[in-house]
């Protein structure tokens, strides 16, 4: 039974330090409110859902994993950006000179502002992919491959932004 009483003891005492939380974030307890702005689609070869998509993903990700408030702007935390680079390449070649796989790489540059905590300010890019066999076209296989590249995505800026890792 102390056992138990110790574990909770702990929990709550890391909880109401108001640093920590149990979701990974490692918010100042000041910090109420965050901006997603429109990340505007930059890149040479456009699809025109992605800047919408990844802009919503974002927001839903603060909104789940956070307890900030959703501002369309003057939020204490600021995300904004632009997708630079939308492509596919050619992965493994065959004997043939073929591919066999190709992959699909999503690029952003992600400008970060912390109203209160200017120290934590960044500009920084972050790039995902996605392999696809070449016996598929982009069309028959792109909106699969673009929802796992903006989850991994996601992640990767919440976790820069506000879970310091």
């Amino acid at each position: 039974m102390r056992k138990y009483i110790f574990i909770a003891l702990v929990a709550l005492l890391a909880q109401s330090c108001g640093i920590y939380s149990f979701s990974g974030t490692s918010i100042q307890p000041d910090v109420k409110s965050i901006s997603v702005e429109r990340i505007e689609n930059k890149a040479m070869r456009v699809n025109p859902a992605l800047s919408n998509q990844l802009t919503e993903a974002l927001k839903e990700k603060y909104r789940k994993l956070t307890k900030l408030s959703i501002e369309p702007d003057g939020g204490d935390l600021i995300v904004e950006g632009e997708i630079t680079s939308y492509e596919t390449t050619a992965l493994a070649i065959t004997a043939n000179e073929v591919a066999s796989m190709n992959r699909l790489t999503i690029s952003v540059k992600i400008r970060y502002t912390n109203k209160k905590y200017p120290k934590e300010d960044f500009e920084r890019s972050f790039a995902e992919f996605e392999d696809y066999p070449s016996t598929s076209s982009l069309d028959a296989v792109e909106a699969q491959l673009v929802d796992a590249i903006l989850e991994k995505m996601t992640e990767a800026i919440f976790n820069a932004t506000v879970a310091n890792w």
